[in-house]
């Protein structure tokens, strides 16, 4: 899959510290994205899954953001890395453009991948509805779900 970069002990992309890593590809081009360079997928450097988890696996004090880009935008590998760190015990947020409902509407992967992560930060970053006094969003249109109380497992399969 296509990964930007993999950064360590970030404290900003979710609570305490964490592994960001920053996967090509996002279809919301979002005005005003901190981030525009992870729009287009080729700009990423291809890595499997086990060089993936043996990168984060290498700082075990930290939990595990998915960010990018997006990370649903390549969501039949990256549910794989996420079921591998999750297996590893890693905490796991994941930042997206689109919202939950969106992402439970369009099942399959994107449902998996939801199940394997404890944190959902859903929704485009709106321009007009930036807030910097948030924790861990953009703007305010988007949210800060805890995905272990709802029952995704049932979704998938």
């Amino acid at each position: 899959m296509k990964v930007l970069n993999i950064l360590h002990d970030s404290v900003v992309d979710g609570e305490g510290m964490r592994t960001v890593i920053f996967f090509a590809g996002c279809p919301h081009f979002c005005k005003g994205c901190h981030n525009p360079k992870s729009w287009n997928i080729r700009n990423g450097s291809e890595m499997t899954v086990d060089e993936i988890v043996d990168e984060v696996m290498s700082n075990p004090l930290c939990d595990v953001t998915l960010s990018g880009g997006d990370p649903f935008y390549q969501a039949g590998e990256v549910k794989e890395v996420a079921r591998r760190l999750r297996e590893n015990g890693k905490n796991i947020w994941a930042y997206s453009g689109y919202t939950l409902e969106e992402l439970l509407d369009l099942g399959g992967d994107y449902v998996e991948l939801l199940s394997y992560c404890d944190v959902l930060v859903d929704g485009p970053f709106i321009l007009a509805e930036k807030d910097l006094s948030l924790d861990f969003c953009g703007s305010r249109n988007q949210r800060v779900i805890d995905l272990n109380q709802l029952n995704l497992a049932e979704r998938t399969g």
